[in-house]
């Protein structure tokens, strides 16, 4: 059975970009693609000397903004219609509870390797290994 609706997270990386061109090039669904702002916080930043100020918060979000704009402009040049999301938190988590929370049938993500200890870390990535691990939902990984 064909999916209704795919979700597509995207982080503006080459492989996310690869994901977005399967899902358009073979689903005839409702498409949405969701970037995941991850709160900045002095652990996250170097050694701890970079604020997480409102200047900050405010440029991440104009980043992810611009990720999905950029998103809906090739998938209307391609001849499709998409919808886009942003949201803040956990990048596994908040994919996971968008499919949760707005019947998302099918996820397809960029997979994206690095050294890690566990094959499957290393072969799909963090967030992607979460997000198959837990998904209540098929997951296509694009590598």
């Amino acid at each position: 059975m064909a999916p209704a609706h795919v979700l597509v997270p995207l982080d503006g990386s080459p492989l996310a970009d690869d994901a977005l061109v399967h899902a358009l090039d073979t689903f005839d669904s409702q498409i949405t693609v969701l970037n995941v702002v991850t709160p900045l916080d002095e652990s996250m930043s170097e050694g701890g000397v970079l604020e997480a100020d409102a200047d900050r918060r405010d440029e991440a979000h104009a980043h992810a903004n611009s990720i999905v704009e950029s998103a809906r402009q090739r998938a209307e040049a391609a001849g499709s219609t998409i919808e886009t999301a942003v949201e803040t938190g956990d990048p596994a988590e908040t994919i996971l509870e968008y499919v949760a929370d707005n019947d998302v049938d099918h996820v397809v993500m960029g997979g994206h390797g690095g050294e890690r200890n566990e094959l499957a870390r290393r072969l799909l990535g963090t967030v992607a290994t979460a997000v198959v691990s837990e998904a209540p939902v098929t997951v296509t990984v694009v590598r």
